[in-house]
């Protein structure tokens, strides 16, 4: 994850997942990620292996998602989540949502509650085919802030009181600048 979009380069990932069973990691333990590039999502599904699809979201909103994510204007976040149902429809396996978490940007009590109700399921009472991870943001040289551990938590609780499985994802080697986004942003 992080280093470009996989669904680009279909053929050379899932050459790669039918290897990683011999590196001791199951393909049931494997996800690949993606920005929403929906003609990968749709090739993805129809592949025998039980991989599991992860969705870099990172907003709820179309036009806060097409200023952090250009895209977007490709993709519109409806037709992707549309995606992923199909994906799971076919697969049987949860979609994990990846959303960086940005102080003042998206993570606010509301933008919480409108992404649980993108992520809701189809019918009431349905369970989400859905998990979100929320990443704490690693500082980079980028104008973005990290949330508060707190606006974390409260955003979480958000999701789970609205049915949507949440977890906040550990963050490990910010004391190396080798965390999530910082070796793509480190040059020389």
């Amino acid at each position: 994850m992080g280093m470009g979009e996989p669904m680009l380069n279909l053929d050379n990932v899932l050459a790669a997942c039918e290897r990683l069973p011999d590196l001791g990691i199951g393909h049931r333990h494997t996800a690949i990620s993606t920005v929403g590039w929906i003609p990968g999502i749709e090739r993805l599904a129809e592949q025998p292996l039980p991989v599991r699809l992860a969705l870099s979201l990172h907003a709820a909103d179309e036009a806060l998602r097409t200023e952090l994510m250009p895209i977007n204007e490709r993709y519109p976040l409806s037709d992707v989540v549309e995606a992923c149902r199909a994906f799971y429809a076919r697969k049987r396996r949860r979609v994990f949502v990846e959303y960086v978490m940005l102080r003042g940007v998206n993570d606010r009590y509301e933008q919480a509650l409108a992404l649980a109700r993108l992520l809701a399921g189809t019918r009431s009472g349905e369970r989400s085919i859905f998990k979100v991870n929320l990443i704490p943001y690693n500082p980079t040289s980028s104008p973005y802030e990290g949330s508060t551990r707190a606006s974390i938590a409260t955003f979480r609780d958000a999701l789970l009181a609205h049915g949507i499985p949440a977890t906040v994802r550990l963050t490990r080697g910010r004391d190396i600048d080798a965390a999530c986004g910082q070796l793509a942003a480190r040059v020389g």
